[in-house]
Formats: structure tokens, sequence, C-alpha cells
């Protein structure tokens, strides 16, 4: 099949180095507003080389992967599937909510599938973790603990744009939790403070935060962020239940250090940055939309699920703004 990349920034170019390398896909067309970007990208990966997100869409491609600006999600999104082809986007649908919301209804009853880019639901170790869950061996559970800890803060151009860390960061934990557990979060408490680039700060964001959720069958979820971890690129999940506890992210590349004697637990470099920690889960991710293209299975995270993430995120914000606890109802519109 032939799959077409908006953006050639630094996630595009990881994603046209993997899908060059996944069987199904025999040819890449690639567009990017820095015509270098694109030009660059072709030679590396022998991508043909389009001058508009129209002409890939011209081109004849069988699916279609937006990895540009969140800003220009919404319109791409729409483009693709009113073409009739079918779209991959990264998370966020939108820069807002709001245009979350009116891109769900632009493209629901299409028939053409979207998928939306959370890589963890493909990661090994979340998969097990979620099969524990639902075959119950964990008998029911009581807590969740999820960590999103980045070695260092992204650009201050980045932050400006992000919508904030639980728009941009925690709603990678929010829709984990959602996926493994099975279950919906009804309320929210979150808090955060700023103890190092005075960028994020100036951004009116938050550099490190905390929020206790609280799940629909009473089950309490606290997932901890922060954009500073020296030690590396920190993500895990513990599920502990009344029959038996598991671990995501618990190997050898930890980026944490015990202080216990005789404790030399992890031994491995750690984990550096998301495309480390997460390859193998790309490349799941994508081997699963060339699927959703083919028409052999249906989107394994819908713009719908993407966001029941983003309304945790929005009860997170204004939770973290007014200082009290938020109910996603609260939150939620449309």
């Amino acid at each position: 099949m032939r799959i077409g990349i908006l953006g050639l920034g630094r996630i595009g170019v990881f994603h046209a180095e993997t899908l060059s390398g996944l069987d199904a896909v025999t040819s890449l067309v690639v567009a990017d507003p820095v015509t270098d970007a694109a030009k660059s990208a072709a030679e590396r990966f022998g991508a043909d080389v389009a001058d508009s997100p129209e002409a890939v869409l011209a081109s004849g491609v069988d699916g279609l992967v937006v990895a540009a600006a969140t800003d220009a999600h919404p319109a791409l999104i729409r483009a693709g599937v009113e073409a009739g082809v079918p779209v991959f986007c990264e998370k966020p649908v939108a820069r807002t909510i709001v245009e979350g919301v009116e891109v769900l209804r632009a493209v629901e009853g299409s028939g053409v599938p979207v998928q939306i880019g959370f890589n963890r639901r493909f990661d090994a170790g979340y998969v097990a973790a979620r099969d524990a869950v639902r075959g119950g061996e964990l008998g029911r559970l009581h807590t969740v603990r999820c960590t999103t800890l980045d070695p260092a803060p992204p650009p201050a151009a980045y932050v400006a744009a992000s919508g904030g860390i639980f728009r941009d960061c925690s709603v990678h934990d929010f829709d984990i939790i959602r996926w493994v557990t099975g279950r919906e979060v009804t309320e929210v408490y979150a808090v955060g403070g700023n103890r190092g680039a005075a960028y994020i700060r100036e951004a009116g964001d938050a550099d490190t935060t905390g929020a206790v959720l609280t799940l629909d069958d009473g089950t309490i979820a606290v997932v901890s962020n922060s954009r500073h971890n020296a030690r590396g690129h920190d993500v895990r999940m513990e599920l502990l239940g009344f029959a038996d506890s598991v671990a995501v992210g618990l190997d050898e590349k930890l980026p944490l250090r015990s202080v216990e004697p005789g404790v030399t637990f992890p031994t491995g470099v750690p984990h550096d940055f998301f495309m480390d920690r997460f390859a193998p889960a790309y490349r799941a991710e994508l081997t699963a939309f060339t699927e959703v293209v083919a028409g052999t299975r249906p989107s394994p995270c819908t713009v719908a699920d993407a966001l029941e993430a983003g309304w945790i995120a929005e009860a997170c914000t204004l939770s973290l703004r007014e200082h009290r606890p938020v109910t996603v109802a609260e939150v939620r519109t449309g």
C-alpha cells in the first residue's frame, strides 16, 4: 500500500522510517511546508515528494499519516476523511477540546476510519497489564499509579503551543488508565508547581504535577508528571489489586537508582527519550494502522477515544487553576 505522510519534523521522520520498514507499505509520499525537510526524508526513505496535502491525497495514497503541528490536525484529518482515505493522526486531535469535538462531529458516520496516536496501547508491558486486569488475575483493583517523567523540558516554543502539561504529557497516562482498567474517570484533584525552567512558568504552565483520579468503580489512580528527570525518561504503571499486583516499565533500563544495600537493579543504561522507550510500540501502532487501511481491523484508538482522555486533562487543568476537585462531567460539553 502507498502511505502519505504530512509533516517531517522529529516524529514525522520517525514514522517515515518505521513505515518504510513495514512489509505492507510499498511506497511513501511526503509533504512538509519546509521543502528541504521533505526532500531530505524523500532521499533517506525513497519517498516521493508532494508540494501540498492536497497533492499527497491526489497521488493515490491508501492511507494518510498526519504528523504536522497540532494546529493543523483538524483540517488535515477532515481532508483525509473527505477524500475517503483512512487517517492516522498523532495526538492530540486538536489544540483545544472544543476543536476536537468539532472534528468528531465532522468525521463520525463517514465510514472512513481515523486512528489517533496513543502509542502506549501498543507497548507489550501495557498490553500484558490490560490482559491481567481483564483476565481477573489481580482481583478487584484498589490503586493505580502512573508516572511520566521527561529527562528535560521541551523547547519554549513547544511549551507555549502545547496546551499545558495535562493536555500534552499527562494525557498519555489518562488514556492508558482508561484502556488498561476499562473504567472511566469521574473526578480529579490536581496540583502543580514550577521548580525549573522559567519559560514554562511564563507560559502559564506547570513543570511538575500530580493528580488523584477517582474511577467509576471507586478505584484511586495517582498520576505523577514532570519535565525534569535528570536520570532519564521514566514511564511506568503500577496496578494493585486484592489478588495480585503488577508493574509496567520495571526493567533494566528503568531511570531510577536504588540506594538499598546490595541492590544492583537496574543495571542497564536508562531510557533517555520516548522514542527509545517506545520504539517497538510505535512499530506495532503503525502496523495496526496498515491493517486499518487494509480493512482488516477497526481503528484501535478513535477520535472519540482520544477525546475521553482530553476531558480528563481539561478537568485537571481546571482543578489546578482553581485548587479544588473537579468532576469530568463538569467540563464535558457536547
